[in-house]
């Protein structure tokens, strides 16, 4: 377990931010940004919300794989002991701040942080259930804090966002004298008011500016001891405060600025309270904040009830009853998929809304969704890792460049053949659309050709049969179809892989009533024959062949680079390798791992100190003990605070390593010349 702790904290304070490799288009196309707002509406705190919508794949598979190794266990957590109590933690850093700096936080800013800290010991106490269950994600719980006296402290003196009467005993004295003057103020006016009805103009007293009054009318101003604090509208009565009243009013203001001073004192006790204990505090917000956006990712899983998907570098995809996550579970017709091992290409063909394009994107956005971290739905999952993932689904018109849908359409693609390569998962819509249906079909072969020339996996959708004809010639390359009932005119959803798919165009016309003479101009002109068949495949090949030639042959002069390594006619774009796992830890650059400064935990003792030497070529560093220095094996050590959040960009750290002695020479040599001074060593 203590292996396991020590790599939670690795994550924790060496998170890397993900490499993006899905452009925003793509991801626009694959409608990712709408799984993206359903995982920020599972988040409570900003910063976990924040985190979200930055949240990218990543090239890392070590990385891939912990990032679903944290949503499987969170999900798992919530299974067996429900939803986490995570609490929002908004101002908690600007409060932090604002006590370390000395300012006396208010008895509201007092209260919120009482309610962190409450949250953080609900948080601990909900990641202890987790324990004893062979998960590393409860082992969180040892880098929160909930600072139990602490808590207790804010919560006995202030509530509801007030300085508890009971806070100090002071206090309590105070607050009951006040209340005693103010009655005995109200009496004295009252006995006035009695024994003088003859002078007021009202049977009651009044408050005015602070001050209990009594009103008196004008001609009897000097029948009544006291001070003038206000008149009437009109002047005919004069609001007098007796002069017994102000008296009693003079001691209130004593009494209140007494209470102000202890409420004031109190403050700043708590203030400074927090501030002692800020690195703690600190530590339980982003502790809270990294679980946050964890937990969001399991909350998100059991939605969609999601699974762990497997994750390679061996250029593999399967799934298993593979679901789109947007759709509804019930109406969701399950896809079962599988291309690699040999197979980098899948053509799909079959009849208009027969979910082909729906099927493309479930597994391009099971790809994507599996590199940041997220379960896919369905029962059961094995996604590639890809460098890239490009796309070219659905319209793509450009008016404001003036663009057809053809010609953004064909943009669109020559960017895709620029990037793709080994590592990339190419997904085309309608490939050659929008054009004459001869040329189109060239086109389409002339693309497929160039994907398989650059090793990329490919998946595409057509309705050309010469691309048909293609697939089923050409090694690596696979037919499919998505499923129909010809009875029932509907489509069935399914994808059946190994066979091609048919339009169905013309069998739906004479269901639905075309008239006979009308289908055999149909067939005539689509097959030059009225049988109802196609010319034969060796035709088919033979004039798809030809046609994806001519294209590429006029090609190469216009296109960029021409013809390069391996025949490709187009100039690739150099993409970032996928960093694969190495098998063992050999590769960590020790170098790096801490920095001077550091603040760190020495085992098996568990005593804090400071990286003064960063580690050898042995695995040695030096850390400052609080008596003495002391060589370590990096093995024996783990990151306590990060040197950043501790010290200036600027900080000398002489003043904690060297001597008074060396800082006094070194200052004498910096001003000037000095002979015979000797910097002594340790």
């Amino acid at each position: 377990m203590k292996g396991m702790k020590k790599e939670m904290e690795k994550e924790m304070y060496n998170t890397v931010k993900p490499q993006c490799f899905c452009d925003t288009e793509s991801a626009r196309m694959l409608e990712f940004d709408k799984i993206i707002e359903r995982l920020e509406g599972e988040a409570c705190t900003r910063s976990a919300k924040d985190r979200i919508r930055r949240l990218g794949p990543s090239l890392s598979e070590s990385g891939v794989r912990a990032a679903i190794r944290e949503t499987s266990e969170a999900r798992m957590m919530m299974e067996r002991c429900g939803n986490p109590p995570i609490t929002a933690l908004e101002g908690m850093k600007d409060l932090m701040e604002a006590a370390e700096k000395g300012d006396c936080l208010g008895a509201s800013q007092l209260e919120k942080a009482a309610r962190m800290l409450t949250a953080a010991g609900r948080m601990k106490d909900y990641l202890i259930k987790g324990k004893g269950q062979d998960l590393r994600l409860p082992y969180y719980e040892e880098n929160l804090d909930g600072l139990d006296g602490v808590r207790e402290e804010l919560n006995g003196k202030i509530r509801n966002g007030k300085v508890d009467d009971y806070a100090t005993k002071t206090l309590k004295s105070l607050r009951e004298g006040i209340d005693r003057t103010k009655e005995r103020m109200h009496e004295k006016a009252d006995g006035i008011l009695r024994a003088n009805k003859e002078c007021m103009s009202d049977s009651f007293t009044t408050l005015r500016n602070g001050h209990i009054c009594v009103p008196v009318k004008k001609e009897y101003k000097f029948r009544i001891s006291g001070s003038v604090i206000d008149k009437s509208a009109t002047g005919n009565t004069l609001f007098i405060e007796p002069a017994a009243v102000a008296r009693l009013y003079g001691e209130l203001q004593e009494l209140m600025i007494d209470e102000e001073n202890e409420e004031r004192r109190i403050l700043y006790t708590l203030t400074g309270l927090l501030a002692d204990n800020a690195d703690i505090i600190r530590q339980n917000s982003r502790t809270i904040e990294k679980l946050d956006f964890i937990f969001a990712k399991g909350k998100l899983s059991l939605s969609y009830d999601g699974t762990e998907p497997e994750i390679n570098t061996e250029r593999y995809i399967r799934l298993v009853n593979g679901r789109h996550p947007l759709m509804e579970k019930s109406v969701n017709v399950p896809l079962n998929f599988e291309m690699g091992n040999g197979i980098n290409g899948v053509v799909i063909t079959g009849p208009n809304t027969g979910g082909k394009t729906v099927a493309i994107k479930t597994a391009a956005l099971s790809c994507l969704m599996a590199q940041c971290g997220l379960h896919v739905a369905g029962e059961k999952a094995q996604v590639c890792m890809n460098n890239l993932i490009l796309c070219d689904i659905g319209d793509g018109q450009n008016l404001s460049e003036n663009l057809s849908t053809f010609s953004a359409h064909i943009t669109n693609v020559l960017d895709i053949l620029r990037k793709a390569d080994r590592e990339s998962l190419v997904v085309m819509d309608e490939l050659g659309s929008g054009t004459d249906p001869t040329e189109g079909m060239g086109i389409a072969i002339a693309i497929l050709k160039e994907l398989k020339r650059s090793g990329a996996l490919y998946l595409v959708t057509t309705h050309y049969p010469e691309v048909k004809t293609y697939a089923e010639k050409e090694k690596g390359v696979v037919n499919a179809r998505m499923t129909f009932d010809k009875e029932s005119l509907k489509p069935l959803y399914q994808l059946v892989i190994g066979e091609a798919g048919e339009s169905c165009a013309l069998y739906i016309a004479k269901k639905l009533g075309m008239p006979e003479a009308m289908l055999k101009e149909a067939e005539l002109a689509s097959y030059g024959t009225v049988s109802g068949t196609p010319a034969s495949a060796s035709d088919s090949g033979t004039k798809t062949s030809s046609a994806g030639g001519a294209f590429c042959n006029a090609q190469r002069g216009t296109w960029e680079g021409g013809a390069g390594r391996d025949g490709n006619l187009m100039e690739k774009v150099k993409n970032a390798p996928i960093k694969k796992q190495n098998a063992s830890r050999s590769g960590v650059f020790l170098a790096d791992k801490f920095k001077r400064g550091d603040s760190v935990m020495v085992f098996p003792d568990r005593k804090i100190g400071i990286v003064c030497e960063t580690i050898n070529e042995k695995g040695v560093l030096r850390v400052q003990m609080p008596d003495k220095k002391i060589y370590i094996n990096h093995k024996r050590v783990r990151l306590h605070v990060a040197a950043q959040e501790l010290y200036p960009e600027d900080y000398d750290f002489s003043i904690i390593f060297d001597t008074v002695e060396n800082r006094k020479k070194r200052h004498q040599m910096e001003r000037k010349y000095v002979e015979d001074v000797i910097v002594s060593g340790e």
